[in-house]
């Protein structure tokens, strides 16, 4: 992951909306969840929801499928993924003395 896709993840995620329909989601597991079902539960009305599925979407933060006349969205669990690594990944390199681990006393 670039910074530019990380920037826009972090950017579409920074919304409480979409954040809270990203949790949502997420919760659903590999198989999604109807964009009804999130509706209901999250009370957005359906043009609002749209808008924020469609800048998860576009973020590659989720994907859709349709079955039917039901659409269900899917977290891109390694796209989550990568965006923590790409904020862990140099995560202390410029310490020169690193915090020592903390000894359980005995």
């Amino acid at each position: 992951m670039n910074i530019d896709q990380a920037a826009k993840a972090l950017k579409e995620l920074g919304h409480p909306t979409r954040l809270a329909v990203y949790k949502r989601l997420a919760k659903a597991g590999s198989d999604g969840i109807a964009v009804g079902v999130v509706q209901d539960e999250l009370g957005i009305p359906g043009s609002t929801l749209s808008h924020h599925l469609t800048s998860l979407t576009s973020a590659g933060l989720i994907n859709q499928r349709r079955e039917g006349r039901v659409l269900y969205c899917v977290a891109q669990y390694e796209q989550l993924s990568a965006l923590m690594m790409f904020l862990q990944e140099e995560c202390c390199a410029d310490q020169l003395d690193p915090v020592p681990p903390i000894k359980a006393n005995r």
